[in-house]
């Protein structure tokens, strides 16, 4: 069985300017990802998409086996994730000449992930047979306790109903944060179904401690300090 590994890194970004090339204890963020995919032993090739020279050059330079250009169209802000995944996916297929029955897409800003967790998840769809799996972590808040939304008049009330009273959190339904960090597609769910949701889908729970996300600058100040008490331990 075949697989490739896709790594989407735009080069702009507002939360965080220039937060792929950003040097996190020594190396580029974008690295980890990388290193992580090499380290796994799970895939044929490994692919980066980009609309950055700059990002394909250092991506190439880490170890990636194609450097995918993305179109303008799929590097705005509002361009959705799947689709970049997608062309990714079959550009990767189309120069390399081979088919690959299983893609796995690690998201360039969670570099806390272990490789554990590709293989697991990669693990899960293939034994389970399902269309795909994402990984998620113990959500921090419940819609059915401590989440609200408001209406138009501006007044408070919890995402999800129950119907008993739920006084505690900690008797509310277990829910998850979806942490960006693994997607693992069969070839044609990925093709075929252009949804993150399938009647089959699965999630692989990851701690929370390996599932912070880097999106702002607050988000890197943690991650550099959970990676230099992890160095020390």
């Amino acid at each position: 069985m075949k697989r490739v590994c896709t790594v989407c890194a735009r080069g702009g970004s507002k939360g965080l300017p220039n937060k792929n090339l950003r040097p996190l204890m020594g190396k580029p963020l974008i690295a980890y990802s990388l290193i992580q995919a090499k380290a796994s032993q799970l895939f044929d090739k490994i692919a980066v998409s980009s609309d950055s020279d700059e990002i394909l050059d250092l991506a190439g330079k880490w170890g990636a086996d194609y450097l995918v250009h993305r179109p303008k169209e799929l590097a705005t802000d509002e361009a959705p994730k799947l689709p970049v995944i997608r062309h990714c996916f079959s550009e990767t297929e189309r120069l390399s000449g081979e088919i690959f029955e299983t893609a796995v897409d690690l998201d360039a800003t969670s570099p806390l992930r272990h490789v554990e967790d590709i293989r697991a998840s990669v693990r899960l769809l293939e034994e389970k047979k399902v269309s795909n799996v994402l990984t998620g972590s113990p959500a921090r808040h419940s819609p059915y306790f401590n989440l609200v939304e408001t209406d138009e008049r501006g007044t408070v009330r919890l995402i999800k109903s129950w119907p008993a009273a739920i006084v505690r959190r900690q008797d509310s339904p277990v829910c998850y944060d979806m942490n960006a960090s693994v997607y693992v597609w069969t070839r044609r769910a990925l093709l075929d179904k252009p949804t993150l949701f399938n009647a089959d889908t699965l999630l692989y729970v990851m701690p929370a401690e390996r599932s912070w996300d880097i999106d702002s600058d607050l988000d890197f100040k943690i991650v550099s300090f959970l990676m230099r008490e992890a160095a020390d331990r």
